[in-house]
């Protein structure tokens, strides 16, 4: 499986930058669970692919429907 690619036209935003950076630290110290809380429309998928992106994990994406879960293809 390749490597996940992330293409935007966009940049990280406002808290974004920090909570990726905090994210992909966790990753890496190999924490067992984190947690992006956000109100609706605030990135969370964006912040989440960035991650995913930066640190190049295998990673298992589960949403309650297709469209969630289309956002990260």
């Amino acid at each position: 499986m390749g490597q996940f690619a992330l293409t935007a036209p966009y940049q990280p935003m406002g808290d974004q930058p920090q909570a990726i950076a905090e994210l992909v630290h966790g990753v890496q110290r190999q924490c067992r669970y984190q947690t992006l809380l956000g109100a609706t429309g605030t990135g969370k998928t964006f912040t989440i692919a960035n991650v995913i992106a930066q640190t190049g994990k295998p990673t298992l994406v589960l949403a309650h429907n297709k469209t969630l879960a289309a956002q990260l293809c």
